[in-house]
């Protein structure tokens, strides 16, 4: 039986170096401040609107403190997703 032809394979090449890219890191030090004053704004408008039975922080919102709170509080959550 006849010996078949060997092929000769190509030269393995490595594929080309990456180059290193700069990623732009920007200074992000007011979030967690900015974060945890929304929070505390938040908690601190509810408590407030619970201890003085609805009088305070504005009595002509009524129940809709409690929204006012919650929104401070989300606009925390939302803040947040800028730390890094």
């Amino acid at each position: 039986m006849p010996k078949s032809r060997i092929r000769k394979k190509a030269d393995f090449t490595p594929p080309p170096a990456k180059q290193a890219t700069n990623i732009k890191l920007t200074n992000r030090s007011w979030v967690a401040p900015v974060m945890l004053a929304f929070f505390l704004i938040g908690l601190a408008w509810i408590v407030v609107f619970y201890v003085t039975d609805g009088d305070l922080p504005i009595d002509a919102l009524g129940n809709w403190n409690i929204v006012v709170g919650f929104g401070f509080i989300a606009g925390g959550f939302g803040v947040s997703t800028q730390w890094k």
